[in-house]
């Protein structure tokens, strides 16, 4: 039996690394396309401004749904066929979609969007997989690379719709049908590039240096139960935080004169600042630690709250609200998700990464969903003085792991 020598794993490394990347960052591209256009196509099929917010809530529960199995797969079977399955789950997503929109089926275009979803969840567990081969002092700078590659999608995905309308338009496909296109292909060359591009897997690789090696060099300590329900109350909190303020936004902004040039850069910020940062935060998380890191995140949250809340009439003080919020969730997100992965037992890891994803889309689905009637129910002001409770509720999660004995196991 040939032994794996560093040299191996640094290659194995760095190509997954790269596959992961770029199929994040052509998944986010289609994706990004399609969920700017979601809304007005639940809109203009189902006949109604009411369900236009179902198109979110289908795709978020679709990534809900899929977190645990496909976690529970890439344990059985190694990453490349978990996230090759989810992408291929979301491209058939995107075939449903066409469908729906052709044939003008609202409950089709739903069970679309839910598979959409899955890609969603693919997205998630494209962070984790870029640690498996990590050593634990990197973890966080390799993670957070990923989740910075998203960025190309939510950059160029919303300006596609134009050119998707057209070249739908062309094929003879309904008015914004064409923005599926984009997405069906990006997620069946992403299938491709996961299943022929993660060889050899990374996970399977992780599990066979630790045989050979004992606990291996990308093992991290022992695992730490109080680290991993602190972690994961971070993740969940903080995307609930998050989801419920900015998908109000809009509405408030319109609601008090703003145009759609105002609502356009205020979420275009807000984006810029979700991702465009990632990479420091992982090499701080890293080079400080996971909890400080998630502290500094949970700090700028609440900033962000306090703008958004006592700044309500102002749009500028929305805007830079927005950015704050996007910048405090990315802190939060990126050391969060570093703490699962050290916290985690190394033969449960991908089980508890999948729970944690499941929680975050959980959270994020029902703060977004309950953000509506709290909005109509105290004002957008209100609704961000309201998620300042979930903010306190990190915080003190974090004083108490704090607080105990540097070591003490849980």
């Amino acid at each position: 039996m040939t032994f794996l020598t560093d040299a191996d794993v640094v290659r194995i490394r760095r190509r997954s690394h790269a596959v992961i990347i770029v199929g994040q960052a052509l998944a986010g591209v289609g994706m990004g396309a399609t969920f700017s256009a979601a809304a007005l196509l639940a809109e203009r099929l189902s006949g109604s401004a009411a369900w236009s917010g179902t198109a979110t809530t289908m795709s978020t529960l679709g990534a809900a749904a899929a977190a645990v199995p496909l976690a529970a797969l890439a344990r059985r079977s190694g990453r490349s066929p978990a996230l090759a399955t989810g992408a291929g789950l979301a491209a058939l997503g995107a075939v449903l979609g066409l469908v729906a929109t052709a044939a003008v089926v609202f409950p089709l275009f739903l069970v679309a969007m839910g598979l959409l979803g899955v890609g969603t969840a693919v997205n998630l567990q494209s962070r984790f997989a870029a640690t498996d081969l990590s050593e634990p002092s990197r973890r966080g700078r390799d993670l957070a690379i990923v989740v910075w590659a998203t960025t190309l999608g939510a950059v160029i995905g919303p300006n596609l719709i134009g050119p998707g309308e057209a070249l739908g338009l062309r094929l003879g496909l309904p008015e914004l049908g064409g923005v599926f296109l984009f997405t069906l292909a990006a997620q069946l060359v992403a299938v491709t590039i996961y299943r022929f591009g993660l060889r050899p897997d990374p996970l399977k690789t992780a599990e066979r240096l630790g045989v050979e090696r004992g606990a291996g060099p990308v093992a991290a300590r022992p695992a730490d139960r109080g680290g991993v329900r602190t972690a994961i109350l971070a993740l969940a909190l903080s995307h609930a935080t998050m989801a419920s303020v900015m998908a109000m936004t809009p509405v408030h902004l319109v609601d008090h004169g703003a145009t759609l040039v105002i609502v356009g850069l205020t979420i275009s910020l807000h984006v810029a600042g979700m991702y465009g940062l990632s990479p420091l935060w992982g090499v701080l998380s890293d080079r400080f630690g996971r909890e400080p890191i998630i502290g500094v995140g949970q700090g700028l949250l609440l900033a962000a709250l306090l703008m958004t809340s006592f700044g309500a009439e102002s749009s500028g003080w929305v805007l830079t609200g927005l950015i704050f919020l996007g910048v405090g969730w990315s802190a939060s997100t990126v050391a969060a998700s570093g703490l699962v992965a050290d916290s985690a037992d190394p033969a449960r890891r991908t089980v508890v990464q999948g729970r944690a994803d499941l929680s975050m889309s959980l959270a994020g689905a029902i703060g977004a969903g309950s953000a509506g009637l709290v909005l109509a129910l105290i004002g957008y002001a209100g609704l961000s003085l309201v998620a300042t409770a979930l903010v306190a509720v990190v915080l003190g999660a974090l004083a108490i792991r704090t607080a105990r004995r540097p070591g003490r196991a849980d």
